[in-house]
């Protein structure tokens, strides 16, 4: 009696160690197997965001930057170094006005003239896509047409993007917030003005 139990510790002990060098070896197939998948999704994660940089106008810093409103009591305008624009870059900005988001771009076109336009135009405004910049070009996210900076401004109507007027005064850019708020409708994508 006493081998017998001897020899089932024997057999337990081995079944035992047996169980947990399964174990350890199915943990170990289980860890190695997420390998893979974990690359992948890397992989995706990585693509998903150059895709999405190239999507989204790969040359046009797209950071709003701040302007300055003309005073704390009544605004009527907002102001913009000239400095800001000297690298020929469009930057593109946003004026909240209630529920509508009037957006907009200013550069220093090739000429050296300091050029403003909302981010839309009278015919792909519906999309919402709005333009990168592509060199000396301006390219509607919609429909991929192409305008040279020259023409911002100058060029009205179709697929142009919609001029916005601005002034130069001093070393500031001076854009009127009546003249932002013109460009509601081409933002309103509820068809309330």
């Amino acid at each position: 009696m006493a081998k017998q139990n001897k020899r089932n510790q024997q057999t337990n002990t081995v079944t035992k160690e047996k169980l947990s060098a399964k174990k350890a070896a199915v943990l170990e197939n289980n860890a190695k197997s997420r390998q893979p998948l974990i690359l992948i999704l890397i992989c995706l994660v990585i693509v998903g965001g150059g895709i999405y940089w190239f999507l989204s106008g790969r040359s046009t810093p797209n950071s709003p930057v701040a302007g300055r409103f003309a005073s704390n009591q009544m605004v009527d305008k907002i102001t913009y170094p000239v400095s800001l624009f000297a690298d020929g870059h469009a930057r593109h900005f946003n004026y909240q006005d209630g529920d509508i988001t009037v957006k907009f771009f200013i550069l220093q076109s090739s000429d050296g003239i300091i050029r403003a336009a909302f981010d839309a135009c009278d015919v792909c405004w519906p999309a919402g896509r709005g333009y990168y910049q592509d060199g000396d070009h301006m390219v509607c996210r919609n429909c991929n047409r192409r305008f040279a900076s020259v023409l911002v401004n100058e060029v009205k109507g179709g697929c142009n993007p919609a001029p916005l007027t601005r002034s130069i005064s001093g070393d500031q850019v001076v854009i009127k917030i009546a003249d932002i708020l013109d460009g509601k409708p081409y933002f309103n994508f509820k068809g309330k003005v």
